[in-house]
């Protein structure tokens, strides 16, 4: 910077200004002269009288001559008054620049600059260490530099040129007293601190008011590189550097940048009235008037400055003795401090600035004992060393040292600090994100790269086999010759250092060291330096593109730092690790060819449960989570990769070893067991929860990867993007650089090649065997650990849940074990006592109800087996009552002899929801109706408008409750069936569980029987054989012959005949009565000869004569059948229980009453299952306004192509016109055949999904849907329509939503048959209601309920191109487009709305990588349940599982929410509340008898259609 301008050093050793006239006399005649001539003056100052004040120099030539005598007198010994009343005149003189004064004589009144010129030369005399009386002397010195600090600070008529000889006074007396070495308790060490920081705020001032000329800036660059032995001096200029860097951050990147904060102590050091220029020229001078802070590691650089050399030649000659100087001890910490300065200067420009702390940090705690080697050292002087360029392009040199075959003796401190904590946060603090505007990546190594990559490879060796594989390239090997070197020193001369130090051909052994009294710790500085890097590096923006070398530069220093086969560098790699968790999701190019040396750091990490070694550095949580979060980032990447073959560059090329056992290639399919081994291991081991959650949401991702994978038979999925993103080649490379041991692992890691054949056949190396490992793990935890941790066990059984959804095949035993587990858990819960009842004990009991239904509805087949139902029912019964019925094999407690005591409501309903889900979904989803309506799509109006009735009235129903919890409505309705007639009855059942559709038959034959059967037909008579036998004319006697034969007897003749008794009238009589027989007996024969001929004529059988059975019956009471035969219609059941507020049995429910129809309405709306909604945004770079973020998915070019693959992951597209479920808006859900002619042509014409980009899910038309037995889902891409900031149809304000509320009962009496909350709205309102949302809606008569369908989560899903664009994402502005028009107030009459923060919505960001992987940031979700699996902040999944995840998430997302709230009910008792209340309000009380007699009795008008 200042190499074509010349040094002022020697102007300054050379100036002969501090010596005096009475120098050259005799020392007692000046130290008489100066007695007698000092007294008198400062008698004068000290003298209170204003006439005795005033000065008794008149003259120019007296002022001079006494000045001659002062000078001499500063140089006196310090064991009278004569040196003190030198600087009391001395500093009194001095004011004349300030203000005057009687007791300043009247010359340097006259002339100030010139006398002060000389005062300030004359003052160095007195900065001369004295061997005698130091306190008094460091007590004169304060009092001089503060009267210098308030010369500079308050002169306003100082010269050019007294500002330069002020500044040349500050920098010789810095360096007469601090360029020699420290000598303990001595002057430079107690004046250090005032010393260099005076210096800065002078020169800063000087800056101001008359700027310094180059050659100042070399004169204190130079000068200051002598003194960098005190920390005093890195600590002064650290102080400094951030107060500068504080301005030049405000005018460079304006005030939306984050603000450096800096202490005001240290702010005010800089003047107020440095303008933004002279900031910036100042700050980039003083940046580098450090030189370079990398020599501070070096104590060969350091001990070979001057005044080192003349102690040296002075005291022995013996170069090992300076070497072992105690004030070199200190330079490990200096150089730290000198780098944690950097690293914050680094953080600053990045945007993530921390507090500087001032208290000087522990040094790391390894003592390192070098190795003694024989070899004579040289003592020539070293050269000094030129400050390089800023750039890192050229290869400069370094002097290194020669290798040795010794490892290092490693011992340990205890500390109990950390100096690696980056950045200093708690562990409750999240992790600060890079300023959006902040500088470029190699904007920032431009300035700080060259110390930064130089301290991070401080003491490591590279060996000379370093380039003897001759397919390295050339380019690579200068990159990497650039680290061999930085220091210049004869060859001789050298510095040992410790095996993990670089080390080149031309460096040799030093023994100087004693292991004892040197401690090599420069750990920590370079710990520092690495973790900066990677800050650096973590913070590239998307799209940026970083040089290569400084690529291939930082690599190294990772590869260095991450070396654990050797010697582990635990504060390097722990602040690497720390420092790294957006390593591997930031695109940075070639980055996953340190894959494997991060599996090996974190083998060493994770699977260590105590971490002891690390303690001393580090919070072993904070460590741990990192771990966790690279772990998460490189978890896909075998799959994503599958057989492609990473190539190290650098493997095996930093140890001796021979590496020909290693000469095989790494493919990362190869590595997949080492990350499932360490991800095990680390779940093994962990006790912090977070840490727990984040490896539990890992597991999912990892075992739902498989099983995609599996599914599509594929073993690698290439990146579409930029083929030269990953630095992979398919010939030989090892890996020999990486240890596979893993210290404190449960389970020995060896090098592939040297490990046994059945040790990789792992019973997770598929995806079947990681499910059942995983479901191993996590269910042991459950019932031991994790039990009595509430956000443990929520993660844990959503894990479960999770894993219930992975379409793998596994053996029945292992999913009975996940059953068997969480029943075992509920038991434990509920058993616990009760001190330790709580909601959050609840909400844990109910978290693993729902885990049990998933597991249940996910796999119906494990209730065959009579073991696992039993014990699941056990369950229900104890969550509904309180205890099991069968506490033993031989007490069991009947269900009517127990006392309901659930844990407490909420466990009672989840059992009851539970018991639900076995008895009505399982085998029975999806229902006929589809996945989007568990329920029949059938009311009373489509049942009377098939029928065979001709009015419409609903009065056709009879209404009945049974055990006040199911509403039955009846049809009693001649079916006409005359094939097989039977009595029939149509019964729509309302119960919790939603709206079912049955027709019942009675039939007296069982439905197998009737199958075969044909309908009755009764058989005919046979046809008449009449040519059959012989035919006989007998005549037939009415008695038989034998009483012709039978005598008779007087009896017998008692009896007279008629003719004996016959008189002549009777005689007549008797006549007539024979013609009339006669006649009789004609006709008769007569008729019988015709009906003989008609019957002959007539064929057989006769159809008027013969018999034919009765038709059957078509009118039926089969309500009463119905009834009566279930058993409901006996004197029992109609009664009341005695002692008890419950209604009987069976009800009867009057629909005539006036808002019956609106009730059972009402119970129709309320949804079965819970309902989420999510909504979906696509975000260009540099995007911030809503209207260019909805304009995004209008068309397909607009988007990526995976973001339309990503929305059909989620969910199967819908139309909204006849969609049966929920859409996302209530206006548009829950519909029954709604689209007529109209709307179906409006479909039609939709535009196709190929020319959309996604907005045609906007909830309009069409909709994404998921839905499976539980729950429900509606994904909603808003888009942008000019009506959109009007109240458009796209989504109704708030205030529409409550007057479309407030419409609800009216709205609801409308004959189109729909379930629609709002049919026809817009029909229904008049146009100021429709455009103006303010105008005042409509209420409810007081007592009218709303149907309460709240309180809701919504979650947001955001596409962000450019990761950097999330802390730009409107979603203030967005708020107004996620309206689902839910309204959340049990009573519309009240306003009770909630608004919705931004706070509140949970917001999932997904942002593409260059590899096709997704990078997933979470934000937004708050509470007790914060963090929410599979899906953590910072994992990187792939593009398989990104659906399943993100779907799976927001389940849970929701789920969480719901266990939060307090005002949440489950729909199945939303749905019981209702019936209870409608058994309340149209209950029909009838006595027994009129109860009966109305069952016989019509109730409408019935007749058959023509």
């Amino acid at each position: 910077m200042y190499s074509e301008w010349r040094s002022l050093q020697l102007i300054i050793q050379s100036d002969r200004g501090h010596m005096s006239v009475l120098h050259s006399y005799p020392s007692n005649v000046g130290k008489d002269v100066a007695n007698a001539v000092v007294r008198p003056l400062g008698q004068g100052l000290n003298s209170s009288s204003a006439t005795s004040n005033e000065s008794i120099l008149k003259t120019d030539k007296e002022v001079k001559w006494t000045m001659e005598v002062l000078c001499y007198g500063l140089t006196l010994p310090l064991d009278g008054e004569t040196v003190k009343l030198c600087v009391d005149v001395y500093t009194d003189w001095i004011m004349a620049l300030v203000a005057r004064r009687d007791s300043i004589p009247q010359p340097i009144v006259k002339e100030p600059n010139l006398y002060v010129q000389t005062i300030l030369k004359h003052l160095q005399n007195l900065f001369v260490p004295r061997p005698d009386y130091a306190h008094n002397q460091i007590s004169l010195c304060m009092r001089v530099l503060v009267a210098v600090q308030k010369l500079a600070r308050e002169s306003v008529n100082m010269s050019r040129e007294t500002w330069e000889v002020l500044l040349l006074f500050l920098l010789q007396i810095n360096d007469t007293l601090l360029a020699a070495p420290t000598v303990p308790g001595g002057l430079a060490e107690n004046l250090a601190d005032k010393l260099i920081g005076v210096l800065f705020e002078v020169w800063f001032l000087a800056c101001t008011r008359c700027f310094p000329t180059p050659p100042y800036w070399k004169t204190a660059r130079e000068m200051l590189a002598n003194w960098r032995h005190h920390p005093a001096v890195v600590e002064q200029w650290s102080k400094v550097i951030c107060a500068l860097t504080s301005r030049l951050l405000r005018f460079t990147y304006g005030p939306s940048f984050p603000p450096f904060k800096v202490p005001d102590e240290d702010a005010i050091l800089i003047p107020a009235e440095m303008d933004n220029d002279c900031v910036a020229q100042t700050w980039f001078r003083v940046l580098h008037m450090l030189s370079n802070p990398v020599d501070l590691s070096n104590p060969a650089i350091i001990s070979t400055t001057p005044k080192f050399q003349e102690q040296l030649l002075s005291v022995s000659g013996m170069a090992q003795e300076m070497m072992q100087h105690p004030c070199l001890k200190q330079l490990p910490q200096i150089f730290f401090r000198a780098m944690r300065g950097v690293s914050c200067l680094v953080d600053a420009f990045l945007g993530i600035s921390r507090p500087r702390s001032d208290s000087a940090p522990p040094t790391p705690v390894n003592r390192l004992n070098m190795p003694q080697a024989s070899s004579t050292m040289n003592t020539t002087p070293p050269h000094s060393r030129r400050m390089r360029s800023v750039t890192v392009t050229k290869a400069t040199v370094k002097t290194s040292s020669g290798s040795t075959a010794h490892p290092p003796k490693v011992t340990h401190q205890t500390s109990t600090t950390s100096p690696l904590s980056s950045p200093n946060q708690t562990s409750s603090e999240p992790r600060p994100l890079p300023a959006p505007t902040r500088p470029k990546v190699n904007s920032v190594l431009n300035l700080f790269g060259q110390w930064l990559f130089d301290a991070g490879l401080v003491h490591c060796r590279l060996h000379n086999g370093m380039n003897r594989d001759g397919s390295m390239t050339a380019s690579f090997i200068q990159i990497l010759l650039s680290y061999k070197s930085c220091i210049t020193t004869p060859a001789g001369l050298d510095v040992r250092r410790k095996p993990s130090q670089i080390s080149t051909e031309n460096m040799v052994a030093n023994p100087l060291f004693d292991a004892n009294e040197f401690p090599d710790n420069y750990e920590a500085g370079r710990a520092e330096a690495c973790g900066t890097l990677c800050r650096i590096f973590c913070s590239k923006k998307t799209g940026e593109e970083i040089l290569p070398v400084y690529l291939s530069r930082f690599y190294m220093v990772l590869i260095q730092g991450l070396q654990i086969n050797d010697y582990i560098c635990r504060p390097v790699l722990a602040s690497i690790i720390l420092n790294s968790p957006a390593l591997f999701c930031s695109d940075l190019k070639g980055i996953d060819v340190l894959v494997p040396y991060f599996i090996s750091a974190l083998e060493t990490i994770l699977p260590d449960r105590e971490l002891s070694k690390f303690k001393a550095y580090v919070n072993p949580t904070e460590l741990r989570r990192a771990s966790i979060h690279i772990l998460l980032s490189m978890l896909p990447l075998p799959h994503h990769f599958g057989t492609v073959k990473a190539e190290v560059l650098l493997e095996g090329k930093f140890s001796s070893e021979d590496s020909s056992l290693h000469d095989k290639p790494v493919t990362f399919l190869s590595l997949k067991l080492r990350l499932v081994n360490v991800l095990i291991g680390a779940l093994q081991t962990e006790t912090d929860p977070n840490n727990t959650q984040m490896i539990l949401g890992a597991m999912l991702n990892i075992v739902q990867d498989s099983a995609l994978l599996e599914a599509i038979g594929s073993q690698t999925e290439l990146s579409v993007g930029d083929s030269t993103h990953i630095s992979f080649k398919s010939h030989s490379r090892n890996s020999s650089g990486i240890s596979m041991t893993s210290t404190g692992s449960s389970e020995a890691t060896t090098p592939d090649s040297e490990r046994p054949a059945q040790a990789l056949l792992r019973d997770y190396d598929t995806a079947s065997g990681l499910l059942i490992r995983s479901i191993h793990l996590v269910t042991q935890r459950l019932n031991s650990q994790w039990r009595q941790d509430m956000s443990i066990s929520l993660a844990a059984l959503e894990l479960l849940s999770g894993l219930a959804k992975v379409k793998v095949s596994v053996d029945s035993t292992d999913r009975k074990r996940a059953v068997s587990s969480v029943c075992s858990y509920i038991v434990h819960q509920c058993s616990r006592p009760a001190p330790f009842h709580s909601r959050d004990l609840h909400s844990m009991i109910v978290a693993a109800f729902q885990c049990l239904c998933v597991w249940l509805t996910e796999h119906p087949d494990m209730l065959n087996e009579k073991d696992c139902l039993i014990e699941v029912l056990e369950i229900v019964e104890l969550g509904i009552s309180g205890s099991k019925s069968k506490t033993s094999d031989q007490e069991v407690r009947h269900k009517g002899d127990k006392e309901p005591n659930p844990a407490s409501m909420r466990v009672k309903d989840a059992a009851e929801a539970t018991l639900t889900c076995i008895m009505q979904l399982l085998g029975a989803f999806p229902s006929p109706s589809g996945p989007a309506s568990p329920c029949s799509l059938l009311n009373e109006e489509t049942l009377i408008k098939y029928s065979r009735l001709t009015s419409t009235s609903k009065n056709h129903f009879r209404y009945f409750v049974l055990d006040n919890s199911i509403i039955l409505a009846m049809l009693e309705q001649p079916l006409g069936n005359d094939q097989n007639p039977c009595p029939s009855v149509t019964v729509l059942i309302r119960g919790m569980s939603g709206r079912h559709a049955w027709t019942m038959q009675l039939y007296h034959q069982p439905r197998g029987s009737r199958a075969s059967q044909k309908a009755f037909v009764p058989e005919p008579h046979p046809p008449p054989k009449d040519d059959v036998g012989i035919k006989y004319n007998v005549k037939h006697r009415p008695f038989p012959e034998e009483v012709d034969k039978i005598p008779f007897v007087k009896a017998d003749l008692s009896i007279p005949d008629l003719h004996e008794i016959v008189t002549d009238q009777l005689e007549v009589q008797h006549e007539k009565l024979k013609k009339l027989m006669a006649k009789q007996i004609l006709y008769e024969n007569t008729l019988e000869k015709i009906s003989e001929e008609r019957l002959s004529k007539t064929l057989f059988p006769d159809p008027v004569t013969e018999c034919i059975p009765p038709p059957p019956a078509q009118e039926f009471q089969t309500a009463r059948l119905l009834l009566s035969h279930f058993g409901f219609l006996s004197l029992e059941a109609l009664k009341e229980p005695g002692n008890s507020c419950r209604p009987p049995n069976l009800i009867a429910l009057d629909s005539t009453l006036a808002g019956f129809f609106d009730d059972i309405g009402y119970l129709d709306l309320l949804p079965t299952r819970p309902f989420e909604t999510v909504f979906i945004f696509y975000m260009k770079p540099g995007q911030k306004t809503s209207q260019e973020i909805l304009k995004n998915v209008e068309s397909s070019s607009n988007v990526q192509s995976h973001f339309l693959e990503f929305l059909l992951s989620l969910g199967w597209p819908v139309d909204v016109g006849k969609h049966p479920g929920w859409t996302g808006h209530v206006s548009t859900s829950w519909l029954i055949n709604a689209c007529n002619g109209s709307e179906g042509k409006e479909q039609e014409e939709m535009v196709a999904p190929d020319d959309t980009g996604g907005g045609i899910f906007n909830g309009e038309k069409k909709a994404l849907y998921y839905a499976d037995a539980l729950t429900e889902i509606a994904f909603v891409v808003p888009s942008f329509m000019e009506s959109s900031t009007d109240s458009s149809e796209s989504g109704l304000t708030s205030q529409e939503a409550e007057t479309q509320m407030d419409l609800l009962p009216s709205l609801l009496k409308q004959t189109p048959l729909t379930l629609e909350l709002f049919p026809n709205h817009s029909e229904n309102l008049s146009n100021s209601q429709r455009l103006s949302p303010t105008q005042k809606s409509k209420r409810l008569p007081l007592g009218r309920t709303v149907p309460p369908l709240g309180p809701e989560t919504k979650v947001i899903v955001v596409w962000v191109e450019r990761f950097d664009d999330i802390e730009n994402f409107p979603l203030n502005d967005l708020l107004p487009e996620i309206n689902t028009g839910v309204e959340t107030t049990t009573n519309s009459s009240t306003s009770l709305r909630t608004t919705t923060s931004d706070k509140d919505v949970p917001v999932i960001f997904i942002h593409p990588l260059k590899t096709g992987l997704f990078r997933i940031k979470v934000q937004g979700v708050t509470g007790k349940f914060s963090m929410v699996i599979p899906l953590v902040d910072g994992m990187v999944v792939s593009r398989r599982a990104l659906g399943f995840l993100v779907r799976q998430t927001i389940i849970n997302i929701c789920r969480r929410k719901r266990l939060e709230s307090d005002s949440y009910n489950p729909p199945h008792v939303k749905r019981k509340q209702k019936i209870v209340d409608i058994v309340h309000k149209y209950r029909n009380k009838l006595l027994e008898p009129e109860f009966y007699t109305s069952l016989f009795q019509e109730v409408g008008p019935k007749s058959l259609n023509p």
